[in-house]
């Protein structure tokens, strides 16, 4: 079928957001990559195939939404204790949810082909924004692309625990993978 130029929804009905961990530190091996998905989040895109400077993209996502999905390496399996734990530090110690319970993302450029593009603009995490470029691909019916996202940039500290002995490397992917469902 292919996607062709109008105005698309975006969200969990239609596809995946995730944000993937890795560990650094002396206590690497304790702890887990973790691979988390956003649970709630909604966003329109425009897309002009013709002129893909003419697209954009407003992202809007549930702070709180965030789930442990899996967790690889370490000593032992992550337990759902574990898992409520890392929500818990998630919410409270990184992103102050109850302060800033809303992360936006506003495309500002938009470059590149239908099949490979770029899309600049600004994220705004725990109160704070900065640009970010994300890389896409279009295939026939899915939109799929990843951003690195340095937590440092935004203000945000690492989570460490034993006293920094094992740490969330300050590199965090965010990955997408969605189809477009027609809007308006």
């Amino acid at each position: 079928m292919g996607i062709t130029s109008g105005s698309y929804t975006l969200g969990p009905e239609s596809g995946r957001l995730v944000v993937d961990t890795t560990r650094s530190g002396l206590g690497a091996k304790a702890g887990h990559d973790l691979t988390i998905e956003v649970t709630r989040w909604h966003g329109e895109a425009t897309i002009d195939i013709a002129d893909p400077a003419g697209s954009s993209v407003t992202v809007e996502v549930d702070a709180g939404s965030f789930e442990v999905r899996e967790g690889t390496g370490g000593v032992k399996p992550l337990t759902d204790s574990d898992r409520r734990e890392i929500k818990k530090n998630l919410q409270e110690k990184v992103l102050h949810v109850d302060r800033h319970p809303t992360i936006t993302f506003r495309s500002t450029r938009v470059s590149g082909t239908a099949e490979s593009f770029r899309i600049e603009g600004d994220l705004t995490v725990v109160g704070v924004t900065r640009p970010v470029t994300l890389q896409g691909l279009l295939t026939e019916d899915r939109v799929r692309g990843s951003v690195t996202i340095v937590q440092t940039e935004w203000g945000i500290r690492p989570y460490s625990a034993f006293f920094g002995a094992l740490k969330v490397s300050d590199d965090v992917a965010v990955r997408f993978d969605t189809g477009l469902l027609s809007g308006r």
